[in-house]
């Protein structure tokens, strides 16, 4: 086959022997500079393609080809990439061959392209072992830190400084990828990857602010706020790394949150112990101030053991250190653990996490608190809402806020399994809450008849919409993000322009409390459920009413609309779900099996599946085709009240009268 190397060709891959590209028609290129073919494509970047590719000149070896493709508009922007592109390759031929560092094999233009060869590397990065394995051990923390360190001290002394420095550019080399050139000494296992940021450490570039990159949560301070780049910055980048890799928790996430006020207290994020002498050598790495950082990458060494094999302290004793779940080197598949059952008697949860950790083990310590529920609330959880935007890119986590009768909103991160803050401000219980389509909203509706709309990265509310007469029992945004739809007890709808607060309509017509409201993903209507047992639907433009469904013999609690807008559920008082066109009104099918009153109902993501949560303490997930429950989950000892997708899918989160919050893995 033949690749198309231009970038906007939508079907690249041509048969052998075609001249011009069938799709696009720009000239193919057999092989660039007469030796590289390019076999696929690897990923790209902000400032290129990455492809695997044979050299024809050594039997053709693999190699990695990048095309300088800047995805940048205007001039200065494109003179930048170039630049930056250019610096890569001037690194890479600086540091010459170093078994931790790719080799540069070619950089030349060709077709009006900027292409850099350089060395492939056979391997995982460490972002994709933790994905694959879970939270690394302290001594694997001890083991990256014994082979990263003399690499930055390699490339520090040749005045480079790396600026990018995290999980995603080390790759921990496979077993099968041994290096010929270095076949008669042991090869370091771990290998630092693209250059394409570093930077050359000169007096003048030390005396002078220079252009902030790096990657949020892992640049310093000094090199983001003031283009600076020293050897401890990469040090910090470090230190950073490794505390993603201990608790799995995206330091972008917490830049996010505080800044830089988060590496002050970044033991509070340990899932489990670790030695002192660990503890000391990452707080020194993620000091803010770089006076008080390591200042060299020889100052680390001094403090790391050359036998990594350290005890543990848990409170005020020391104790053998837990092994390792899988080694950096081990060729143990993650799928060959098995995990323990886990029944842990009174007494030794009295001892607390680290007690549980010594008689489980990693593996049997996360199964043991993934089962637990979330308990931050102090009463009744009525809501629960996810952020539609998270899920969508491999370094977001998804995140969902929940209402209680406590009077607040909280905000959590899912698979962190921790509370990010709480919203305070209303004086009754909190009924009902949504996020905006961007993630930067939340919208919450209690029974002290407000709606309030809070910034979620801040925690501040923004303001209060009055004009309900009785409870906010639920509330929704558009798809659109403009409109906020709320329905009370007094038995109306209030339509309110979400970025200003002004009221635009109410709408009348049920005879009932309002009990749940919807919006149509094509932002044209608004659907509404009632104790007066029936469902109806308007224009969201007009405020006219279209239909009223009236099929269920009791309260209508919740409504769903699938993600395609054809569907329609709706969960009821006479423990029943049904499923209805929404576009003909017409009933689909009833699901039965709820033992009491039908609270909650969700949509999967993929329209396939809907989850509801009952009075009768269960969570159930529904498959639509056979109209069959496919799971029941009963922990819950007291009515489920709220459930929610994760936006994969793979997690349902439910919200009950018992106060907590309790995470489903589908």
């Amino acid at each position: 086959m033949s690749y198309c190397l231009n970038p906007s060709c939508d079907q690249p891959l041509n048969s052998d022997g075609v001249e011009f590209c069938q799709s696009c028609g720009i000239k193919l290129i057999p092989l660039l500079r007469n030796r590289y073919r390019i076999i696929q494509p690897l990923g790209g970047g902000g400032f290129g393609r990455t492809f695997l590719a044979e050299d024809e000149d050594k039997l053709k070896e693999y190699c990695v080809v990048k095309q300088l493709v800047p995805q940048v508009t205007g001039t200065s922007a494109l003179h930048k990439a170039t630049e930056l592109f250019r610096e890569e390759a001037r690194r890479l031929q600086q540091l010459g061959e170093h078994p931790q560092i790719p080799t540069l094999y070619a950089y030349f233009r060709e077709e009006n392209y900027l292409y850099l060869v350089q060395q492939l590397i056979k391997g995982k990065t460490l972002r994709q072992e933790l994905k694959e394995q879970g939270m690394f051990s302290e001594d694997q923390i001890w083991e990256i830190l014994s082979e990263l360190l003399p690499v930055l001290k390699f490339i520090h002394e040749h005045q480079v400084v790396h600026r990018d420095l995290k999980p995603e550019n080390i790759i921990c080399r496979s077993s099968q990828d041994i290096d010929s050139r270095n076949s008669s000494t042991q090869q370091a296992n771990l290998v630092l990857i693209d250059f394409g940021v570093a930077k050359q450490l000169t007096e003048t570039s030390m005396e002078h602010t220079g252009t902030s990159i790096g990657s949020y949560g892992y640049a310093s301070m000094e090199q983001m706020k003031h283009g600076f780049a020293y050897p401890a910055s990469d040090l910090f980048s470090l230190g950073a790394t490794c505390f993603y890799l201990l608790t799995g928790i995206p330091p972008y996430h917490l830049y996010m949150e505080e800044g830089y006020n988060w590496v002050t207290h970044w033991q509070e994020y340990l899932p489990s112990p670790i030695s002192a002498n660990l503890q000391h050598v990452l707080d020194k790495l993620l000091q803010k101030d770089m006076n008080y950082r390591y200042q060299s990458a020889d100052e680390v060494l001094q403090d790391v053991p050359l036998q990594p094999k350290q005890a543990v302290v848990t409170q005020g004793m020391a104790v053998t250190p837990l092994p390792s779940r899988i080694s950096l080197k081990s060729s143990v598949s993650p799928k060959t653990v098995i995990q323990p059952q886990i029944l842990l008697p009174k007494k030794i949860l009295l001892a607390g996490a680290g007690a549980i950790v010594l008689l489980l083990g990693t593996a049997g310590y996360l199964l043991y608190r993934q089962n637990l529920p979330l308990t931050g609330h102090l009463s009744e959880v009525n809501a629960i809402a996810f952020s539609p935007v998270v899920g969508k890119s491999a370094s977001f986590e998804a995140i969902f806020a929940s209402g209680s009768d406590d009077k607040t909103v909280k905000l959590w991160n899912l698979s962190q399994r921790r509370e990010i803050r709480t919203f305070e401000g209303h004086s009754d219980w909190v009924y009902a809450v949504a996020i905006s389509p961007d993630g930067l909203t939340i919208v919450s509706g209690s029974k002290d008849k407000t709606i309030k709309v809070w910034n979620l990265n801040t925690g501040q509310e923004i303001r209060t919409l009055r004009g309900h007469k009785s409870y906010v029992n639920s509330v929704a945004i558009s798809p659109d993000g403009q409109t906020v739809v709320s329905g009370g007890y007094d038995k109306i709808i209030k339509v309110w322009n979400l970025n200003t607060g002004e009221e635009i309509r109410t709408l009348t017509g049920h005879s009932g409390e309002v009990l749940s409201v919807a919006i149509s993903p094509d932002n044209q209507t608004i659907i509404s459920g009632s104790t007066d047992d029936t469902i109806k639907i308007w224009n969201l433009s007009t405020g006219k009413e279209i239909r009223t469904l009236s099929n269920h013999s009791s309260d209508v609690n919740a409504l769903a609309i699938s993600p395609n807008g054809h569907l329609l559920v709706s969960a009821s008082d006479d423990k029943t779900i049904k499923l209805w066109n929404l576009k003909t009104g017409k009933q689909i099918r009833t699901l039965t099996g709820h033992t009491a009153d039908v609270n909650a109902i969700a949509f999967s993501p993929n329209g396939e599946n809907v989850a509801s949560g009952s009075d009768d303490k269960t969570v159930k997930v529904w498959n639509l085709s056979t109209g069959l429950a496919i799971h029941t989950f009963d922990k819950h000892t007291a009515e489920v009240f709220a459930v929610a997708y994760s936006p994969d899918g793979k997690t349902l989160v439910s919200g009950s009268k018992d106060n907590t919050i309790r995470i489903w893995h589908l």
